[in-house]
């Protein structure tokens, strides 16, 4: 019995695996025409002759120098395609594939499936004025202006001849009855068809406009067969996925699984050191012929997520292969935290206990001076960070992500106050005012208290105070900001010690939202007598506390005892 299917071959690369591929359909009884790129070594060629003389149904055609996006390419199918239904006079089908494409059913059954689809083209096959997949900037240009330069070759010359003919108003004539459509070059079409655009009277015509048309071989056998085909289906036989871009999705051994899921009968492009799916894909077959119906959209999902990854990425990381631009980010952080200003400063070991209630991770200043202050002040943290400053400060910003990304899964608490480093124009409190997965608590005028608690002659710190109060107030007007998307909380001082267990509830339930128990002890506040008599005389010596609120003045002096040194 003469074999009913035939396949076209076109290759360039990788000889030995275009090899391993049409001995795999030879010996399953199919012919096989091979055209190797007139640009291969003669030594290559040679080899590849070589390793399939021994076949006797494998050809090799008329060779043409290819570049991508010329006609060159359909000239090579042409060839091909010619010599197969010259030669294989049995041959109803024609199937076009390349040397990266590689069947992953057996021949026997992709036939059975063609014939329950009889005098079926399936060959994708788009109008052109209905499709915005097309990516380069041209669409229906590429059929009415003149392209005698190869995109790949010169594209500085391609462009310029674009705009010189886009400025001068160039429009070439579609030959009569012809309507563009594209899609991909791989196909398989009935030999009927087939024979009626290789022998249309008009061949030359068309032969001559494709020659000068972007990307011929997208478009030459996807507007021909709409004038000689009897039933098409606009859908390519090989699986193919393409990014953003527009680029194929090169399929690795890891997508050996997908492969299978989709039960297609081809697909491109495989990379050429895929040793497991050729062993796979390319071994005898046991058990009964299988007669699923090809389901590329099975796996379309995960190359949905994998195109959105590339693009967005994942929310709070960053990496050299994919740097976001400024306020570009998808997510600027991996997860939710939490900010405190003013915290440890009014209660007594304010760390320990929320760490206690709220089961999260807590640390000190991470952004202090000398150093960052970890959870249990450890040297090193998650992700390999380190708690030195000079580090840290290279790039606040990177350190705060990067300990956020390296704790996903485990809510991060930190203490932040004008007193830590702000770094230049205030940028890493901006970063997280901006940043919709920080919760950001303030009680404002704090900063005071250990320099009350201090035992320091006013006058010595007034300038401190001053210092502090001037670079707090610019904190709460980015606070104040309508860029904000962070959670802000701003208490003064006076107005969170009013009912500190409130705010504290407050705090604790957006902390730990899914916590059943409820805070039963509040931490202890330091002791604050005599504050205000501080305040008053920091406005003694000509400095004016404004961001604590209204404190009572007491004549009395602080028990020294009660001082934290």
């Amino acid at each position: 019995m003469s074999a009913r299917l035939g396949f076209i071959m076109l290759v360039h690369t990788a000889l030995d695996r275009a090899a391993q591929v049409a001995r795999y359909l030879a010996e399953a009884g199919s012919p096989v025409v091979i055209h190797v790129d007139a640009r291969t070594l003669p030594q290559a060629r040679e080899a590849l002759v070589s390793a399939l003389k021994d076949l006797p149904d494998v050809r090799f055609c008329t060779r043409h120098r290819c570049d991508w996006g010329t006609w060159s390419l359909v000239a090579a199918m042409q060839s091909a395609s010619e010599l197969l239904l010259r030669e294989f006079p049995g041959v109803e089908r024609v199937y076009a594939l390349s040397g990266a494409c590689l069947p992953l059913r057996p021949v026997a059954e992709l036939e059975a499936w063609l014939d329950r689809h009889p005098d079926t083209d399936f060959i994708e096959s788009v109008n052109v004025g209905d499709v915005n997949w097309t990516k380069g900037g041209l669409s229906e240009e590429r059929f009415t202006l003149h392209f005698p330069v190869g995109f790949k070759r010169n594209k500085w010359l391609f462009d310029r001849l674009v705009d010189a003919q886009r400025l001068l108003h160039v429009k070439r004539s579609i030959p009569d009855g012809v309507v563009p459509h594209i899609g991909s070059q791989w196909w398989c079409l009935t030999r009927e068809t087939l024979e009626r655009i290789l022998q249309d009277p008009r061949r030359a015509q068309f032969d001559r406009y494709f020659r000068r048309v972007w990307i011929p071989d997208e478009s030459y056998f996807q507007t021909l067969v709409r004038l000689h085909a009897r039933k098409i289906e606009s859908r390519s036989p090989t699986l193919g996925k393409f990014d953003h871009q527009g680029k194929p999705h090169v399929f690795y051994d890891d997508h050996l699984q997908l492969l299978r899921r989709s039960d297609c009968f081809m697909a491109r492009k495989i990379w050429r050191g895929s040793d497991r799916l050729y062993a796979h894909f390319l071994a005898p077959r046991d058990g009964a012929p299988s007669a699923a119906e090809p389901q590329p959209s099975r796996i379309d999902r995960h190359f949905a997520r994998a195109t959105e990854q590339r693009i967005r990425g994942r929310a709070g990381l960053y990496m050299a292969s994919r740097f976001p631009g400024l306020n570009r980010e998808n997510g600027k952080t991996a997860e939710p935290y939490s900010v405190f200003q003013g915290f440890t400063e009014v209660f007594r070991d304010f760390e320990g206990w929320l760490g206690a209630v709220a089961s999260c991770r807590v640390h000190g200043h991470l952004f202090a001076r000398k150093k960052a202050e970890f959870a249990g002040r450890e040297k090193f943290f998650a992700g390999g960070l380190s708690d030195s400053a000079s580090l840290r400060d290279y790039n606040p910003r990177a350190f705060l992500t990067n300990l956020l990304w390296a704790t996903r899964g485990e809510r991060q608490c930190f203490q932040f106050g004008p007193a830590d480093t702000q770094g230049k124009a205030y940028e890493l409190l901006w970063f997280m005012s901006a940043d919709s997965n920080a919760q950001i608590s303030v009680i404002t005028g704090a900063w005071a208290v250990p320099l009350y608690r201090s035992g320091r002659d006013v006058a010595q710190i007034r300038a401190e105070a001053a210092r502090l109060q001037r670079i707090e107030s610019d904190m709460i007007d980015i606070l104040h900001s309508p860029h904000v998307r962070a959670r802000i909380r701003i208490w003064t001082m006076a107005e969170f010690l009013e009912n500190p267990a409130e705010a504290l509830h407050a705090l604790f339930d957006e902390i730990a939202p899914q916590s059943q128990s409820r805070l039963l002890q509040t931490p202890e506040l330091v002791d604050l007598s005599g504050f205000g008599s501080f305040l008053q005389e920091l406005r003694n010596q000509g400095m004016q506390p404004v961001l604590m609120g209204e404190f009572p003045t007491t004549p009395e002096a602080p028990d020294p005892s009660h001082r934290m040194k």
